[in-house]
């Protein structure tokens, strides 16, 4: 087999990108129209979601993806729009500080529904319908560094990250006989509005604390979104892209904030 230019058009495909409202979703949403695929935003936004949507010739439809009945409803409106999803990107998440000792039942049930619980849900329902049109295809869990390192401050979001890589290997396999391939996304500092909001020094910090020295921009995290949607992963599942400057492998070094050199610890 020759690899061909065409191994990276989603032409033909139909994409749902879940809080393709902003962020690493709208980055995602706009990579995957521009290679050819039909694109449905579930943003529980109503405005984000139609603007996105009009951008790149889309179809929005506000959806809480926590809820079992808007996931269903926005899956056939989106089936009746465009066709049956080929490619699924559960992207939509959330995040706030929840000490240990400080975190509520409802704090913890709360981080784990919408990190957690919606992407099961989410991957369940359009997976199903993937099965019942006889279709393959691609879903891309977005995940964080923080599911595989200690987050303090952010125990339940961190176990809830966790929970979506081991998912990810876990639906591979049972859907691999379908020919649907799960992957998993893991970025670190991305320039986003969360990152700005929860840490205005995020990007200054990220080049101590980053081993290519810099934030990460959404595009690329879209980019290698597209990569795990097309045919140039045909043969990747079970499988998360860390795409986070080196911060996973550097495993607790940093650069110097005085000479650049490596060092392990704390960079300030």
């Amino acid at each position: 087999m020759v690899l061909r230019r065409d191994a990276v058009s989603l032409v033909g495909h139909v994409a749902v990108v879940t809080g393709g409202g902003a962020g690493i979703g709208r980055a995602v949403v706009a990579a995957f129209a521009e290679f050819g695929a039909k694109v449905a935003v579930w943003e529980k936004d109503a405005a984000s979601a139609a603007e996105v949507a009009s951008e790149v010739g889309g179809f929005a439809h506000v959806t809480d993806v926590r809820d079992p009945e808007q996931v269903d409803t926005a899956l056939a409106a989106t089936v009746g729009e465009l066709g049956t999803p080929t490619i699924l990107v559960n992207n939509a998440g959330g995040v706030f500080w929840s000490g240990l000792l400080e975190t509520s039942p409802n704090g913890w049930d709360s981080l784990i529904r919408i990190n957690l619980t919606q992407v099961i849900l989410c991957t369940q329902r359009v997976a199903r319908a993937m099965v019942d049109a006889q279709l393959g295809g691609s879903i891309i869990n977005v995940s964080t560094i923080e599911g595989v390192r200690a987050a303090p401050g952010f125990a339940a979001y961190a176990a809830a990250k966790a929970g979506v890589l081991n998912f990810t290997k876990t639906s591979a396999l049972e859907l691999a006989a379908h020919g649907i391939r799960v992957n998993g996304l893991a970025p670190d500092f991305t320039l986003t509005e969360s990152l700005r909001r929860m840490a205005p020094n995020g990007e200054e910090n990220a080049k101590l604390m980053v081993p290519l020295g810099r934030a990460g921009h959404v595009d690329e995290m879209a980019g290698a979104a597209v990569f795990l949607a097309s045919d140039l992963s045909s043969y990747v599942t079970g499988q998360t892209l860390h795409v986070d400057g080196g911060t996973s492998a550097a495993g607790g070094w940093y650069h110097h904030p005085d000479s650049g050199h490596y060092v392990l610890g704390h960079a300030t």
